[in-house]
């Protein structure tokens, strides 16, 4: 009787401990009862994976552009260096940091990030050490090369001219790659050039000396030095923005309202989004000279929007600001750079007209610009003009989402791939890389941002978001096997930026997942919960030959 009694009072005794761990897995099984219930809820409409299909073929059909465009640029490369050519016409002897090195090459090396991962850690970091190693002129500044001479271009040292190739190839080139692969080789370049520009800042004002007197420059600068502050946290380069936007809205020098003429297409309009992103950083760390910059940023889109713009909402190329004079009714192919710097400004102080401005824009295209001539020429529209234009729209799309403006995306995607040679050169000239960034941008729209490792000419994968459910189809010709990876939100993981403002070259989160949320995986077979976190390094999965179809929901 006493042993039995000693049996029931440990068990007593011991009960409370057992309780948390008999209540976790209680609620283990009703939570995976209720996840395996929702499953069985999800049905696969037809027409979500017809579209699904459709991302999945436009999706391959860019990626493999953008692979013949790699080869077909290859064949040029110099047999000494391996660097490649600022064209393949008249300037093939050389290779330059304002061209070559922004235009072109960076988006070989995004190309094959996503689809030759061998090629990327091989040829691709071969060719950023031997650029560094040969261009770099002025501490890290580069300067043009010749492969005829195997030396500089140029005998004589011409600093405006570096510090320009420096520059465009900071903001043009190494920015983008980095707001895909976060930090990397390149962004360790693109630091050391940007940190030497600063060390050879001579142009003096009142505010302060800053790299060059030229506005483009100025323009790169501010963005490039408010996502490089976030990402560094080095307030350096957020006291050098400061000089630029102190010197622009304190100054005599708003490019709206003080000058006579005002560029709104590219080698000009950096200025507009480039105050408007140095704006948006103040707005977070430091609101009281985001409030001194509030009237003069005001008055300059209110004056580009009194004086630039045609009657669709659509931007000329230039403008004189003071009298409203248009002086190049041709429309700008950069109207979505432009637009960039007034949603982020309605990100920020929630006026409504800036937004409207984007929505009319962004509404009229597909009325009024389908196969327009964008830097037409004899009958023709450039490559580089298309891709410009289709980025714009991507990127307001993107937080704007218009059914009208997605269709004529697809439209113009067409119309740029037409340039594309047999040969995968698309005109020959460094404003090839451009058709192959957009392409990129586009690509993963279709595939909302999910990219497969390794990548393989026979598959295609496109994803499609419907009520807030994530639908992928992935098809292969043969059995694959692989890594799904899925995108995160990279103006905070690559960039640790406080929000998502739009930005020139960027590449739009579509379906980005948070480390810390849970998912739940589906097939027509099985489901799986993950982390964010797993995500985005990779689900391993299986694909046999034929079609098949996931389902990703947030738990």
């Amino acid at each position: 009787m006493l042993q039995k009694y000693k049996k029931w009072k440990v068990l007593y005794n011991f009960t409370p401990k057992l309780i948390p761990y008999i209540l976790k897995s209680l609620f283990i099984i009703l939570f995976s009862l209720i996840i395996f219930s929702s499953c069985q809820e999800i049905q696969f409409d037809q027409k979500i994976l017809d579209q699904t299909s459709i991302n999945a073929e436009l999706a391959h059909e860019g990626f493999s552009r953008c692979r013949s465009f790699i080869s077909a640029w290859l064949e040029y490369a110099d047999s000494a260096t391996g660097l490649i050519p600022r064209n393949i016409q008249s300037s093939k002897d050389i290779w330059n940091a304002q061209d070559a090195a922004a235009d072109n090459y960076p988006f070989m090396v995004l190309s094959t990030a996503i689809t030759d991962p061998t090629m990327f850690q091989g040829k691709m970091l071969d060719m950023l050490r031997m650029e560094t190693k040969l261009t770099s002129r002025v501490g890290a500044l580069p300067d043009t090369w010749s492969f005829e001479k195997q030396d500089f271009a140029n005998s004589e040292l011409d600093m405006n001219s570096i510090l320009f190739g420096s520059s465009e190839y900071i903001k043009d080139g190494l920015l983008p790659l980095t707001e895909w692969l976060g930090e990397s080789p390149w962004s360790n370049r693109m630091i050391s050039i940007l940190d030497d520009m600063w060390a050879h800042a001579q142009f003096e004002t009142d505010y302060g000396n800053i790299v060059t007197p030229n506005v483009e420059v100025h323009g790169e600068m501010l963005q490039t030095l408010s996502r490089i502050y976030w990402m560094t946290g080095q307030k350096k380069y957020l006291d050098w923005a400061i000089r630029i936007g102190d010197y622009y809205l304190l100054g005599d020098q708003n490019p709206a309202i003080n000058k006579e003429s005002l560029r709104l297409r590219d080698h000009g309009c950096e200025i507009i989004s480039g105050l408007c992103e140095l704006y948006a950083t103040l707005s977070v760390v430091n609101p009281s000279r985001r409030m001194i910059y509030k009237v003069p940023i005001n008055e300059m889109l209110n004056r580009i929007l009194e004086t630039g713009r045609n009657e669709h909402g659509m931007f000329y190329n230039t403008v004189n600001p003071q009298t409203g004079a248009v002086l190049d009714q041709r429309m700008s192919d950069n109207f979505g750079y432009n637009l960039n710097g007034f949603y982020t400004v309605y990100m920020v102080d929630g006026v409504e007209k800036y937004r409207q401005a984007a929505l009319t824009a962004l509404g009229t295209l597909n009325n009024n610009y389908k196969k327009y001539l964008w830097e037409g020429s004899q009958g023709t529209g450039s490559a580089d003009g298309y891709a410009d234009a289709i980025e714009g729209a991507l990127n307001i799309y993107n937080r704007e989402p218009l059914p009208s403006a997605a269709e004529w995306i697809d439209s113009e995607i067409q119309e740029m791939w037409s340039k594309q040679q047999e040969s995968g050169i698309i005109e020959g000239w460094h404003g090839d890389g451009n058709f192959a960034r957009t392409t990129i941008m586009y690509c993963l729209w279709k595939t909302q941002g999910i990219t497969l490792d390794p990548w393989r000419d026979d598959l295609k994968f496109g994803a499609l978001v419907n009520n807030d459910s994530l639908y992928i189809s992935i098809s292969a010709s043969s059995k694959w096997e692989g890594r799904l990876i899925f995108d995160t939100p990279r103006h905070n993981t690559s960039l640790n930026m406080p929000f998502d403002w739009p930005r020139i070259n960027q590449f739009p989160e579509w379906y980005a997942v948070k480390n810390k949320k849970y998912y739940v995986f589906w097939s027509d077979k099985e489901s799986r919960q993950y982390k964010g976190k797993k995500l985005s390094e990779g689900v391993n999965i299986q694909i046999k030959p034929g079609r098949q179809l996931f389902v990703i929901t947030e738990s």
